[in-house]
C-alpha cells in the first residue's frame, strides 16, 4: 500500500513510482513510504504499469505529470538504459537502469543509475553475514537483473564468478562486457549453459525469471557446496519453489527482500539526499509479509 507523506508547502508532494510489468506485487511503495517516514521527506510512491510495448512513453508521462523519478523492474531495465541522458559508472558498465532521476534539461537530462549490485552486496553481507572473499560464484540468467548485479559482485574480490545462462552466448556476451572490470579486480568470470556449470558454489543467486514465471529451479542440486548461501532475488511466492528446493538440499535459503530494501535505500538517497536506515524497515516488512502468508 502506497504511504502518503504530508505535502511540502513549497512544492507539494514528490511522487516517485515503480516502473514494471508485472508491478502489482511490488513493496516499494510501502519501503518507500516508511524511509519517507523515518526520514522527515514528503513524497508520494506509486505502481507504474507499463504496457510491454509503450515502456518509454508511459515514464515519460509520469514525468510529465510532476514525476520526479522511478524505480525500473523487469522487463525494462535496458529500455530505461537507453532513456538516459547521462549514467553513473555502475549503470554504465552494467548497461543497465534500475533508478531513473527525472533532472531538467539544462541541468543535464534524465539521470540513470543501478543500485541493484550495492543492494544485493549489501544483503549477503550484512544481513546475511557472508563474506565474498575466497567465495566461488554461481550467478544465473543474462538479463537486466543480472547485468545490475555483475560488477558489484565482481567488485568484492571472490574467488571466481561463474554466469549461466539457458543461452551460454547471451551470458558470454555479458561475461565480455565486464571483461576489463574483472581484469582490474583479479576475478575470473566465465559463462556457461545451465546444465554445465559445475558443482560446488559457496554462494548460488538466482537472477532468471524462472521464479516469477512458476517454473522450477533452473539447475542440478549439486551446484550447492556444503552450507551454501542460496539467493532468490524474487520473495514471497514466488521465491518459495526455489527456498524449498535449497533448504532441502542444504543451502541457506534466502529471497530477494533484502537486496530489495538494500537498492531502495539506494535510489531513495539518489532521489532525496538522505541515506535511510535499513534494518528496521526490513524486519517490519518481513513481518508484515508472514502477517499475510
Amino acid at each position: 500500500m502506497t504511504q502518503d507523506i504530508a505535502p511540502d508547502s513549497a512544492q507539494g508532494v514528490a511522487r516517485y513510482a515503480v516502473a514494471g510489468n508485472p508491478v502489482a506485487h511490488s513493496q516499494s511503495p510501502w519501503i518507500h513510504g516508511a524511509f519517507a517516514l523515518q526520514t522527515g521527506q514528503s513524497l508520494n510512491y506509486e505502481r507504474l504499469l507499463c504496457p510491454l510495448d509503450d515502456f518509454r512513453r508511459t515514464v515519460q508521462r509520469f514525468a510529465s505529470e510532476g514525476g520526479r523519478g522511478c524505480n525500473v523492474t523487469v522487463p525494462f531495465k535496458f529500455e530505461a538504459y537507453a532513456l538516459a541522458a547521462r549514467l553513473s559508472e555502475r549503470a554504465e558498465l552494467a548497461q543497465a537502469v534500475n533508478t531513473l532521476r527525472f533532472d531538467p534539461a539544462e541541468a543535464g537530462g534524465w539521470y540513470g543509475d543501478n543500485t541493484d549490485g550495492a543492494g544485493l552486496v549489501r544483503d549477503i553481507q550484512n544481513n546475511a553475514g557472508r563474506q565474498f572473499a575466497g567465495a566461488r560464484i554461481l550467478l544465473l540468467g543474462a538479463g537486466g537483473a543480472s547485468a545490475g548485479v555483475l560488477g558489484s559482485l565482481i567488485a568484492q574480490g571472490p574467488a571466481a564468478i561463474t554466469l549461466a545462462n539457458r543461452s551460454a552466448d547471451k551470458a558470454q556476451a555479458l561475461v565480455e562486457q565486464h571483461r576489463n572490470w574483472a581484469g582490474q579486480h583479479g576475478v575470473p568470470v566465465q559463462a556457461c549453459g545451465l546444465a554445465d556449470c559445475g558443482s560446488g558454489y559457496d554462494i548460488l543467486i538466482n537472477a532468471t525469471s524462472a521464479s516469477l514465471a512458476g517454473a522450477g529451479v533452473p539447475v542440478a542440486s549439486t551446484v550447492l557446496a556444503p552450507g551454501a548461501l542460496a539467493l532468490d532475488m524474487m520473495y514471497g511466492p514466488a521465491a518459495a519453489p526455489f527456498l524449498d528446493w535449497a533448504r532441502t538440499h542444504g543451502a541457506e535459503a534466502r529471497d530477494g527482500l533484502g537486496m530489495l530494501v538494500e537498492q531502495a535505500a539506494e535510489a531513495f538517497e539518489l532521489w532525496r539526499g538522505v541515506k535511510p536506515d535499513t534494518a528496521e524497515v526490513l524486519a517490519t516488512l518481513r513481518a508484515k509479509l508472514a502477517a499475510k502468508s
